[in-house]
């Protein structure tokens, strides 16, 4: 069985509750955006982005933050603020600096951020209310 090398940990191969969707990832000021296909990935809190595309982009790590793997070792990755386009909307969001070359992840704190959840029968997003 393969399992994603970061974070996350969810078998790439079971298929359920898995797929990709199409974002772009820009630097804060919105000037540039870089296209991806990112895996939704409900158990990764945070969006990854591999560190070589940030860089491409002029994005630069404002922090470095603890996190847990899938194996239970804790390791630090740093991350900052930037803009994250799914459709036609853009919104800031933490980003974490990924391992050059590795696949893009699209966390649960951005989906929540643009009021999305995921459909894992028909393996899309989905448009929900924000809750309070």
């Amino acid at each position: 069985m393969d399992r994603l090398p970061f974070p996350g940990g969810r078998t790439a191969g079971s298929g359920m509750g898995h797929f990709r969707v199409a974002v772009e990832v820009g630097n804060r000021a919105g000037e540039r955006f870089e296209a991806m296909e990112a895996l939704v990935d409900t158990g990764a809190t945070y969006t990854w982005i591999p560190r070589d595309v940030l860089q491409q982009l002029g994005v630069t790590p404002e922090e470095e933050w603890p996190f847990e793997l899938a194996d239970g070792r804790e390791v630090r990755y740093p991350v900052t603020w930037t803009l994250i386009r799914i459709s036609e909307r853009a919104r800031p969001t933490v980003v974490v600096f990924g391992e050059p070359g590795s696949p893009p992840i699209l966390g649960v704190v951005t989906l929540e951020e643009f009021l999305l959840a995921v459909d894992p029968v028909h393996r899309r997003l989905i448009p929900v209310p924000g809750r309070l």
